[in-house]
């Protein structure tokens, strides 16, 4: 369980201490931002496996207490979120905004603040979010509140992270934008800042509902576990 500790901060530090603070605009101006991008790349792809084999290994160890089982109390509201959160997650990913790696010029795109974009800054990481918080609503051992609580952590706080570095960048270009949009999913919709327009990301919620189909259906093979008990 130590080791699983460890590596989740690593991973933690690695997002929330370096990508998102003054630390990496030094480092920036030192090495360039090429070789900036690869190296925290290859960082992050190592602590993901880490993360991954330090899980695996949490969860076999006796150290792993079990607080609560799943029941329909846990598993029915978590399968709803996961589904929420595919919706968030997937069209984000499906769509270019200022805010994703090298989206810093799309500041000045006339759709800079259409799609997906409308109903949140960040769907992904709010996707990220939802579906950490239904699993950490459906398992109840010491690994997974590690596992993904730090996700949580990691994803709520990285849309405030990635605010300020753009800010740090963009200046008053990333204060319009943030003017046009919310960070939180349909703030901006409900303040009367934006409006919901389905047309503009029909398709790509339709690919989410297919990507989600198909892990639902094959999550008993890839991770050994039924979502349905």
């Amino acid at each position: 369980m130590t080791i699983l500790i460890i590596a989740m901060s690593a991973f933690l530090a690695l997002h929330l201490l370096v990508s998102g603070t003054p630390l990496r605009d030094t480092l920036t101006r030192t090495i360039g931002e090429g070789p900036y991008m690869g190296l925290f790349s290859l960082a992050s792809i190592a602590g993901l496996t880490w993360l991954i084999f330090a899980f695996g290994a949490a969860r076999a160890s006796p150290d792993n207490h079990v607080f609560w089982t799943v029941t329909p109390a846990t598993r029915h509201p978590a399968i709803a979120l996961v589904g929420i959160a595919f919706l968030l997650a997937v069209p984000g990913l499906l769509t270019n905004t200022p805010t994703r790696v090298r989206g810093d010029n799309l500041v000045d795109s006339p759709n800079a603040a259409t799609g997906m974009t409308r109903i949140s800054r960040h769907p992904f990481l709010w996707g990220v979010a939802i579906w950490a918080t239904a699993h950490l609503i459906a398992n109840g051992r010491s690994a997974d509140f590690i596992l993904f609580g730090g996700l949580l952590v990691l994803s709520v706080a990285g849309t405030y992270s990635i605010d300020a570095k753009r800010l740090r960048a963009l200046g008053d270009r990333y204060a319009a934008f943030k003017a046009q949009t919310s960070n939180i999913p349909f703030a901006a919709i409900l303040q009367g800042r934006q409006s919901l327009k389905l047309g503009e990301i029909w398709w790509r919620l339709l690919v989410a509902i297919v990507i989600w189909a198909l892990v639902f259906w094959g999550h008993p093979k890839m991770f050994g576990v039924s979502p349905l008990g």
